[in-house]
């Protein structure tokens, strides 16, 4: 597999990285040398606006700024028991279900982690607003992966593009409605006790509606969708691969106690569920839900042996590195036990990113997805249903294409 490809195409030269140490040179130690000004971010934007995901500069740090104390560790406890209250639903949601008849994993993978994402953005129930709010943006963002794939300049008034003025204006006016809530809520202005959902903390530090609406919009996307993903894609491969399900059942009986008695986990747990925060790495690593990250030189440089001219377009292409055979052994395989040997992969493993661009939501994704996993897991297993398996979807994370329907039984002992 090689690690980089120059292509000297005849307006913008452009760099695509697999190399281990190409992609540390461009997101860790030069980060500050390349840019956010690239095609993707630039379409992605007209969809989410300037908001931590395609800003640069000072309004990325200042926004970041205000928005950390929400994903602090100390919040975790918070998103931790929503989790588990959501996963709660999930579960009654798979009992309710007659029996043979399978579960479309990405809708409930989805609603379950709109839960979460709607007391960590408001710290209230945000489900019915929000569910709009998700499927608009989802709507908009389609648009804009189709669109980049039109050859159609950008100043022809398309039915298109028209469609996504539309869909814009019906994400503004969910975000007001959103904001307005909050503020009613209160609690914005006392020292002693500061918000902890993010709109609480964005109106707190004096962002105007705009600046929040555009981080709302950017959190329903890297928050919502990119968790629903994963969490679709971790089922799968449990599904079928049934040794590693049955360890993980092993290990969820060895904590929180045989089906049939099993309680619930809780934050308390995570530290006793490494095989399952595994099964959530590995997962990361073979369905990255950011496939690919772009960056723009804004200077010469040198990566991985290559000159990289001011204005080259680098590609990084994270499904690519995730299987790079220079960094892991049988790089096709599922294998969870990999990420229990306490070895540091930096340079081969960037699900969420690396360098001063780290995800914010990391912690947050991890907590809420080895929980989800576990409070489903504790009493039922998963199964694949017959006939092929779903391709691989590349928009802006990865899907199965037309869901994913998997058999979800519980295991013996277990209550009804």
């Amino acid at each position: 597999m090689p690690g980089t490809a120059a292509l000297p195409l005849p307006r913008t030269p452009v760099l695509v990285l697999t190399d281990p140490h190409g992609v540390r040179r461009v997101l860790v130690d030069n980060a500050r040398g390349y840019g956010k000004g690239t095609i993707q971010y630039r379409a992605l934007a007209g969809v989410t606006g300037p908001g931590l995901l395609a800003s640069d500069g000072g309004t990325w740090r200042r926004h970041r700024r205000v928005a950390q104390p929400a994903f602090h560790h100390g919040s975790l406890g918070s998103v931790a028991a929503h989790a588990v209250d959501a996963a709660r639903r999930l579960v009654a949601e798979v009992d309710a279900l007659a029996p043979g008849r399978p579960l479309e994993v990405l809708g409930a993978t989805s609603r379950t982690s709109l839960e979460v994402v709607g007391h960590t953005l408001a710290a209230a129930d945000l489900s019915g607003v929000a569910e709009r709010l998700v499927d608009t943006v989802g709507a908009a963002l389609e648009v804009v992966v189709a669109r980049a794939a039109s050859p159609v300049p950008e100043r022809w008034p398309t039915p298109a593009r028209r469609r996504l003025r539309a869909l814009v204006a019906e994400i503004d006016a969910v975000c007001a409605r959103i904001v307005a809530q909050r503020r009613a809520a209160g609690r914005l202005d006392d020292p002693a006790a500061p918000p902890e959902d993010l709109v609480g903390l964005m109106l707190a530090a004096g962002m105007d509606e705009r600046e929040v609406r555009d981080e709302l919009v950017t959190f329903v996307v890297a928050g919502h969708e990119t968790v629903a993903s994963s969490l679709t894609w971790t089922l799968d491969l449990l599904a079928r691969h049934p040794r590693v399900q049955q360890r993980l059942h092993a290990e969820l009986a060895g904590v929180l106690g045989a089906p049939g008695a099993a309680r619930e986990p809780g934050w308390d747990d995570l530290r006793r569920l490494p095989y399952t925060r595994a099964v959530v790495d590995e997962s990361l690593r073979l369905y990255p839900p950011a496939w690919v990250v772009t960056r723009q030189a804004l200077a010469d440089d040198v990566v991985a042996g290559v000159a990289v001219p001011a204005g080259t377009l680098v590609v990084i292409s994270t499904w690519a590195l995730h299987r790079h055979p220079d960094v892991w052994e049988q790089p096709e395989e599922f294998r969870p036990e990999r990420f229990l040997d306490g070895t540091r992969r930096e340079l081969g493993y960037v699900p969420f990113g690396a360098g001063p661009r780290l995800c914010i939501g990391r912690d947050l994704a991890l907590v809420e997805e080895v929980l989800v996993l576990a409070t489903l897991l504790r009493g039922h297993a998963v199964r694949p249903v017959p006939g092929p398996r779903p391709a691989v979807e590349a928009l802006v994370s990865l899907r199965p294409r037309g869901g994913l329907p998997l058999l979800v039984e519980r295991l013996a002992g277990s209550p009804a």
